[in-house]
């Protein structure tokens, strides 16, 4: 049974009864950017992300409900995640704690745990952990946290832009519900930047700014679906609209403000992350697939991000042998002419061959028959493995060798018509007649194919 509040010590009622719920980012402070400032604080506050936290969306109900299980929250930069775990702190009856896994190590989820057992144990209050960057945790500090999650010590909210199933730990991920945030939609992005407009009280509504359609297009377009860099934008434009204010003597920002406020934009690419795996599986198949225009896109969206040009040089090779293959069998030697051009003349140079080559293998005639052929011989090659090599296919380098019968009845394949002996048999008994190679019906391979009879 819990103690009454009256039989604990002035601090422990302090800790376990009397103490605030703790929001994750606590009270913003004057001057904070204006992200910062216009974090929704409720669910009908909350822009974007319909399929979880709309009505009667499951996020949502178990929010609403109290009843929240440990969860991840998946999604890209500027989403939502920490602002969903600000709402929850700031709606939940339990306690709540924060940890930045970038910051925290193995001691800190010991104390939280601790702090969380003591509770539960003299209150009876359940603790929510909220882990920021989950996937920064190692697989240790992830163990750690296992039999308190399973238990129901903590109940976990962990926020990551990385594929959980990559990056969370098996039993850990068994045990969390998996909620997948989406790029915010250009509409949800304008209609935040006119809240923003127009907020006095933590917006920039003082300022009476006035803005263009356009100008919140090329915000909406600049941020790329993520609401804490179109703020920064927004919150940019407007200092320059107020250095130079229209006709009128009122700061409007225009276009082209919006455009000297967002100068370059950063791609969302991680050369070791999603994104990385994404994009070159986008441009595999669009080369697959024969569209030359998708691939340079997905070519260029890598290089632009900084990809490694090997890494993609590399992979222009796997593609002429795995997806051109015998149907255009220059296509090799194309993507390799390309991987050496790379290496010797560098970047931004480098992109050139890499474009040639990728124009090649999408508009080159298409053939996976070596690629299938091998799967096929490999199968057998494993079910078969220890099957002796045929006597006369091995070759008699001692004495002793041809005197075990090495290379007896091996019939020489120049010595007959068409250099091909007919009875000549290559392989084991066990795989003998077993059929791995099927020509194409394309380019190259077509026409070896129509030799062939």
């Amino acid at each position: 049974m819990p103690k009454r509040r009256d039989d604990l010590p002035p601090g422990v009622q302090n800790e376990f009864f009397e103490s605030p719920r703790r929001p994750v980012s606590g009270t913003v402070p004057l001057g904070a950017p204006l992200a910062a400032r216009m974090r929704p604080r409720t669910l009908e506050e909350y822009e974007g992300q319909e399929h979880i936290v709309g009505p009667g969306g499951p996020l949502r109900r178990f929010i609403e409900g109290d009843e929240l299980p440990s969860i991840i929250l998946w999604g890209p930069p500027g989403c939502g995640k920490t602002t969903l775990a600000n709402i929850i702190a700031n709606h939940t009856q339990r306690h709540f704690e924060e940890l930045s896994a970038v910051t925290s190590g193995i001691a800190d989820v010991r104390r939280v745990v601790k702090e969380a057992q003591d509770r539960l144990k003299i209150s009876g209050r359940r603790t929510i952990l909220f882990v920021d960057e989950l996937h920064r945790f190692n697989r240790t500090q992830q163990d750690g946290l296992l039999p308190h999650v399973e238990a129901g010590t903590v109940t976990l909210i962990g926020a990551t832009t990385e594929n959980p199933s990559f990056y969370v730990v098996a039993p850990l991920l068994s045990r969390c519900r998996v909620f997948r945030l989406e790029l915010l939609s250009p509409s949800v992005i304008e209609g935040l930047m006119m809240q923003a407009i127009r907020d006095e009280e933590r917006g920039l509504g003082e300022m009476r700014l006035t803005i263009d359609s356009e100008a919140l297009d090329a915000i909406s377009h600049a941020a790329a679906g993520d609401a804490r860099s179109a703020y920064n934008i927004l919150e940019a434009a407007a200092t320059l609209a107020v250095q130079e204010p229209d006709d009128q003597g009122r700061p409007h920002v225009t276009r082209d403000t919006v455009e000297a406020a967002a100068q370059h934009r950063t791609l969302l690419y991680d050369r070791e992350g999603d994104a990385h795996y994404d994009t070159i599986s986008a441009f595999i198949k669009s080369v697959r697939g024969s569209d030359p225009d998708a691939a340079l896109y997905w070519l260029a969206r890598m290089l632009e991000a900084g990809e490694d040009p090997m890494f993609v040089a590399r992979r222009i090779v796997i593609l002429a042998a795995e997806d051109v293959g015998l149907a255009a069998p220059g296509a090799l030697q194309m993507a390799m002419a390309a991987q050496q051009a790379v290496h010797f003349l560098g970047m931004p140079e480098g992109r050139l061959p890499l474009a040639e080559a990728t124009v090649y293998l999408a508009i080159a005639p298409k053939s996976n028959s070596a690629y299938a052929a091998y799967d096929r011989a490999l199968k057998d090659a494993l079910a078969t493995r220890n099957e002796p090599v045929p006597l006369h296919l091995r070759n008699a380098a001692t004495p002793l060798m041809k005197q075990f019968g090495y290379g007896d009845g091996y019939q020489y394949a120049h010595d007959y018509e068409g250099h091909v002996a007919p009875d000549q048999k290559y392989r084991p008994d066990a795989v003998e007649g077993h059929r791995y190679y099927f020509p194409g019906d394309l380019g190259y391979e077509a026409r070896g194919r129509q030799q062939q009879g």
